[in-house]
């Protein structure tokens, strides 16, 4: 039997679907790539919070998954709603690199400093989240962003052409694309890794989702021998709480959950139309029940 894994075509897709093909093949099964361009690949001219964004990166793949066309979807789980389609299920949590975010800038940008981020005053920022420009906000109120969409190397290349001082990706994303072998265009570019308890990633930043049909269980018993219990218990804390608070990209929402001494942890900020952003920290033994604490954390109203 050869599994159909459907993903997106850009370079960190394909790195994530092909590291979940070499899992199902050392288990020995046969796989393939069924590469399905989505509606993000497509629109990027406008930012998230014009085009509905949450989806915009899955739909066509979870269409594909409904229609048979594949058997199996590899998603960058911060692009996966909470809410699936009937008959879809997230089946496993594999894998999570560093989940945190990675401020790129252009030497001429940098000041080691500045108080909070070491860019100099007035830099550009190139983003199209909101999450990052609230949270870089708080701390630099003096910065200004401007949209910048498209793939990792692309955005990496537009900082390195001088189009923006600097940007905000995933670390997940630039180590997976390093792995590979991938050219980005670093050269002339530094790193600074922003810290996740402070710069909250988005929930399931740098996690690899397994989605899969629900009515399939010999599919779901396959993907069930590629998921990490613990990380998906994490992960569920995170998407818990963005359901609770019912948004997608566009809302600046970080949760980042991890498990000390047997307890959840799960770490919250969320941006207000004030320009505040709120914060939370809760614990516990379950999923439902942290996030649920976290959501009444952000809802008092602590942050700054």
């Amino acid at each position: 039997m050869t599994i159909r894994i459907g993903t997106r075509g850009s370079r960190l897709a394909l790195v994530q679907a092909r590291s979940v093909a070499r899992r199902l093949e050392a288990l020995g099964h046969r796989a393939e790539l069924v590469i399905v361009r989505t509606e993000g690949d497509r629109d990027r001219g406008r930012p998230f919070v014009e085009l509905g964004a949450f989806g915009l990166f899955v739909r066509e793949i979870e269409r594909a998954l409904l229609d048979g066309r594949c058997d199996l979807a590899v998603h960058s789980l911060k692009d996966l709603p909470t809410r699936l389609p009937e008959g879809l299920a997230l089946l496993a949590v594999p894998e999570r690199r560093d989940p945190a975010d990675v401020l790129v800038m252009r030497t001429s940008a940098r000041d080691t400093a500045a108080p909070g981020v070491p860019l100099r005053e007035g830099a550009r920022i190139g983003t199209a989240s909101a999450r990052r420009r609230a949270f870089l906000g708080v701390e630099r109120p003096d910065l200004s962003f401007d949209l910048l969409r498209g793939n990792l190397p692309t955005r990496l290349a537009r900082v390195a052409a001088g189009d923006f001082d600097a940007t905000v990706l995933a670390a997940a994303g630039i180590e997976r694309l390093r792995e590979a072998g991938e050219d980005l265009p670093l050269e002339e570019l530094v790193l600074h890794r922003l810290d996740p308890a402070r710069f909250v990633p988005a929930p399931g930043q740098g996690a690899i989702g397994v989605e899969g049909r629900a009515d399939d269980p010999a599919i779901a018993a396959l993907a069930k021998a590629l998921d990490d219990p613990d990380l998906h218990r994490e992960v569920l804390a995170e998407r818990l709480l963005l359901a609770r608070v019912e948004g997608g990209c566009q809302v600046p929402l970080g949760a980042w959950a991890r498990t000390e001494d047997g307890v959840l942890v799960l770490v919250a900020a969320l941006g207000r139309e004030d320009g505040s952003v709120a914060r939370a920290v809760a614990s516990g033994a379950h999923p439902g029940e942290v996030a649920a604490a976290a959501f009444a954390g952000l809802s008092g109203g602590g942050g700054r």
